[in-house]
């Protein structure tokens, strides 16, 4: 039996498929497997992997597309390896990223359920920057009072090495979320067990253009089903709830309808009436929703300038 599975879930993406695939074969740990979770791709993703003459590689086909989590299911119930390994089908791993996990697993308790890595993020132009991953260690314990923060954000799933046990313990993605999934996911893992930050870019992750962080409906959707299922325990610090009030306020304010974002707002201020930055935003959201995401795009862009030149 492999010792790690390697789950590749893919959708039209032959021409960089390839790719994704050969910096798992350029390993230098090899007792792997490769599987292939083609989400209905109407391109020639079959017969490219068909073409690739590796005995560990193997391909799972979906009729039709149900997107990524259900993808990543369909992996993690095919999967005989110990560990699960997530790869996106345009990404690379560096040759050394799961010696360096497994190595981590050896030496760590058994309550250590995950083990991830920085990365390289590369946009359409090819340049390269390190994105800024949080670093959650085994000595912080049980984080699931910041994961229901969202601390966890940049967690990337990509770069994540997880115990197969883990998903017997918290269940599967959910395949109902159009957003957030890793850190839903994340959420459920935290209220348990512990994570392992390798502080090294051992994945280059491409961005692609039109993906679904450029779609404020579904981050919004997304931030309202995780507070709906996790209130009783977001509830329970008031300077949290109100965090998850503000954020999804102020995307809906910007994006979308700024009355409706102004009630959430001030459901924000309600919870925690300290945060002078909720009243301010909830007399920005007056102006409307165009002059709203105007000022609050002009104040990032001072804020982002400002760091830059500290």
């Amino acid at each position: 039996m492999p010792k790690v599975s390697v789950i590749i879930p893919t959708y039209n993406r032959a021409k960089l498929l390839k790719r994704a695939i050969q910096s798992v074969l350029n390993q230098t740990y090899q007792d792997y497997e490769i599987i292939i979770v083609d989400d209905g791709s109407t391109d020639n993703t079959q017969d490219l992997v068909n073409n690739i003459n590796d005995r560990r590689l193997r391909y799972i086909r979906h009729d039709v597309n149900r997107g990524e989590a259900a993808a990543r299911n369909t992996g993690i119930k095919a999967a005989k390896g110990e560990y699960v390994a997530f790869q996106d089908s345009d990404d690379e791993s560096s040759p050394e990223r799961f010696e360096k996990q497994i190595k981590v697993f050896q030496k760590e308790s058994l309550k250590l359920m995950v083990v991830y890595t920085s990365m390289y993020r590369i946009n359409s132009d090819g340049v390269r920057t390190r994105f800024r991953t949080p670093r959650i260690m085994p000595q912080d314990g049980i984080i699931y009072r910041k994961a229901l923060d969202y601390h966890m954000i940049g967690v990337g799933i990509g770069t994540s090495l997880v115990r197969r046990i883990c998903f017997e313990e918290v269940g599967l993605f959910d395949e109902h979320l159009p957003y957030y999934v890793d850190l839903e996911f994340f959420i459920r893992v935290a209220k348990h067990f512990y994570f392992y930050h390798i502080d090294e870019p051992l994945l280059n992750y491409y961005e692609a253009p039109g993906s679904l962080g450029a779609d404020p409906r579904a981050s919004i959707e997304t931030r309202k089903v995780i507070l709906e299922k996790y209130f009783a325990d977001i509830k329970k610090s008031r300077k949290i709830l109100a965090r998850h009030y503000f954020g999804i306020g102020r995307l809906l304010c910007a994006r979308e309808d700024a009355r409706q974002g102004r009630n959430y707002i001030v459901k924000a201020i309600l919870a925690y009436p300290l945060n002078a930055k909720y009243i301010l935003a909830a007399l920005l959201s007056l102006l409307g929703q165009r002059s709203y995401s105007i000022v609050t795009d002009i104040s990032i862009r001072i804020h982002r300038w400002s760091s830059k030149n500290v």
